[in-house]
């Protein structure tokens, strides 16, 4: 873990608040509304469709009914609760060692729950490791940050050299399953995972997404599919401990493995497009600003 073992709640929430936070209240002027947002909460009433409304939000019992489209409204409250589902298995370990992507986790989730509770909302959190073992529950204020964030340092320190495999892939529909039991309000729930996982996880965000807004932000170290030429190494699932050798000087092999992760980000996107979500990634040798940027360019593009 390097320079960041140390790093305490206190500490990261001021580094974020000056690197990350600052910034952005620069270039969003504080309307952090387009990034995490969509529509908004509260269903107030029904009027006639108008090209350009968003398609999801067809009345279609009352379509039916009229034979004419009809949309629902929703009125736009800055006051909201918000769920971070935040996944912290043991292929969050992976990444340089000064910047796994356990540490991107608590960045990006401290930096949410920071400019949401600052804008009065109430935060909670849902965390999985071998499953869903901690839950949060939402609270506003500097405490509730900080509170969030000493979670996940804490689990950082205690798992740093002694990540043993599992023997099975995480399950994220055990967390999303979860969440729809535990967010029982229409909430903003913001799914931060590297999403290695079982199949069976489209069904649960399906649900979720029916029910809340649903932001997914996908953490990436990009060694996952870009190995460097070093020669014949092992390599091992951190999650099942299965290893192999692989010859990493081969031209031919790294062009596969490129194809093979080009297919599987491209089948995540799609999984997750049909079950009515997008998936943001956020790599690990990127700056967080501009990461998060992206993501309000691309939901603002995305309610056009």
């Amino acid at each position: 873990m390097g320079a960041t073992a140390g790093l305490s709640a206190e500490s990261l929430l001021r580094r974020l608040e000056w690197r990350v936070v600052r910034r952005l209240d620069g270039r969003l002027q504080g309307d952090y509304r387009t990034l995490f947002r969509g529509a908004g909460i509260d269903f107030t009433d029904l009027r006639e469709y108008v090209p350009g409304d968003d398609l999801r939000h067809i009345e279609w019992n009352v379509t039916a009914r009229l034979d004419e489209p009809y949309v629902r409204e929703f009125v736009e409250d800055r006051e909201l609760t918000a769920w971070l589902l935040l996944d912290h298995s043991a292929s969050m370990g992976f990444g340089p060692v000064d910047r796994q992507k356990d540490l991107v986790l608590a960045e990006v989730a401290t930096t949410l729950a920071h400019v949401l509770t600052r804008g009065g909302s109430r935060v909670g959190a849902i965390v999985l490791d071998t499953g869903v073992d901690r839950v949060i529950p939402p609270a506003s204020g500097r405490g509730q940050v900080l509170r969030i964030a000493h979670d996940l340092l804490a689990r950082r320190t205690s798992q740093a050299g002694d990540r043993a495999p599992s023997g099975s892939v995480t399950d994220l529909g055990t967390m999303l399953a979860a969440a729809y039991g535990i967010a029982r309000r229409r909430s903003l729930l913001l799914v931060v995972s590297d999403f290695i996982t079982a199949d069976g996880w489209e069904a649960p965000l399906s649900r979720l997404a029916r029910r809340h807004e649903v932001v997914a932000i996908q953490v990436i170290d990009p060694r996952e599919s870009e190995l460097p030429d070093a020669g014949g190494v092992y390599v091992e699932d951190v999650e099942t401990g299965e290893q192999i050798f692989v010859d990493t000087s081969d031209v031919a092999f790294r062009a596969r493995l490129a194809a093979a992760a080009e297919a599987r980000q491209a089948d995540l996107e799609a999984r997750a497009r049909r079950a009515g979500v997008d998936v943001y990634p956020v790599r690990t040798d990127e700056d967080l600003v501009r990461s998060l940027l992206r993501i309000s360019e691309l939901r603002r593009r995305r309610r056009r």
